[in-house]
């Protein structure tokens, strides 16, 4: 029916565009039609599987195309994308899921998974769906945190970096060090017990600020929203020696990093556009 309508979630049995509604995602109840009015509120949508079935039961794992799914999140970096109905997840990572936020991530962007909203899902009540969608609502309200971090620098102009894993996909990428302010620290008393524990460095000199930036992402199903304020600190070499378990907080090493290495690295720096910041920022 979707198919012979060119709309999506056509079958007026079908309880997505209702569902949206009433969730708070549209304004007013959208008709199939009008799925592109969608995009004023920030939302879009696309297929999973563009096969047209009967239902998902009749689609194969080849009609589900992952790398395209990657490039859309890579191109146009969405704080999220969920899925209506487990399968359309299940086809696409070939793993079972649980409802809600998932570990997964596609980068930065985080995955959601919602109850079917077809009417061969009956047994699935309204509510139930629609506690789902509301929570996604909900959920897209990231929680705010403010953080603070060091760019180090040696004496050989080296800049240290500390290693992340996401724990579910193994997916890793660099970052300076620091983290999350308590409630009543200065950001100096912050920093400097953040690279206590991260780093085992006690003693340097707090430099000037040099950048803030802000980011919304995903972390162990949460979805964060943090205003970092970053410091210049110099110091000699050192040895990172971590005072504190790092294990929950997913750090998997730590690496001094030259300005060309930072330049030609295929691997994940972020925030995006970190080596020419650190250029700009150096003078060099």
């Amino acid at each position: 029916m979707s198919a012979a309508a060119g709309a999506h979630f056509a079958n007026p049995r079908n309880d997505f565009w209702r569902l949206l509604h009433a969730a708070g995602f549209t304004p007013r109840l959208l008709e199939p039609q009008e799925h592109f009015e969608l995009l004023q509120y920030g939302y879009g949508i696309t297929n999973a599987a563009f096969r047209t079935t009967p239902g998902s039961g009749d689609l194969r794992r080849g009609d589900f195309d992952r790398a395209r799914l990657e490039g859309i999140a890579a191109e146009l970096d969405p704080t999220a994308i969920a899925f209506v109905g487990k399968e359309a997840y299940r086809g696409l990572f070939n793993e079972r899921a649980e409802l809600g936020p998932q570990l997964r991530t596609l980068g930065r962007v985080a995955l959601y998974v919602l109850p079917s909203t077809s009417p061969a899902n009956a047994a699935v009540p309204w509510a139930e769906r629609l506690r789902w969608f509301t929570a996604l609502h909900t959920w897209l309200q990231p929680e705010e945190r403010r953080g603070v971090r060091a760019l180090i620098v040696g004496t050989d102009e080296r800049i240290l970096l500390v290693q992340f894993r996401n724990p579910s996909t193994g997916a890793t990428w660099w970052a300076t060090p620091g983290g999350g302010i308590d409630p009543g620290e200065t950001h100096e008393r912050a920093l400097r017990r953040e690279l206590r524990e991260e780093l085992g460095l006690e003693e340097f000199d707090l430099g000037p600020l040099v950048w803030e930036h802000e980011s919304t992402f995903p972390w162990n199903g949460r979805l964060l929203h943090q205003e970092n304020s970053v410091y210049l600190v110099r110091i000699d070499a050192h040895e990172p020696r971590p005072s504190v378990d790092l294990r929950e907080e997913g750090v998997a090493g730590f690496r001094w990093w030259s300005l060309d290495e930072l330049a030609a690295t295929d691997e994940r720096l972020t925030p995006p556009g970190f080596a020419e910041r650190v250029r700009t920022i150096l003078g060099a």
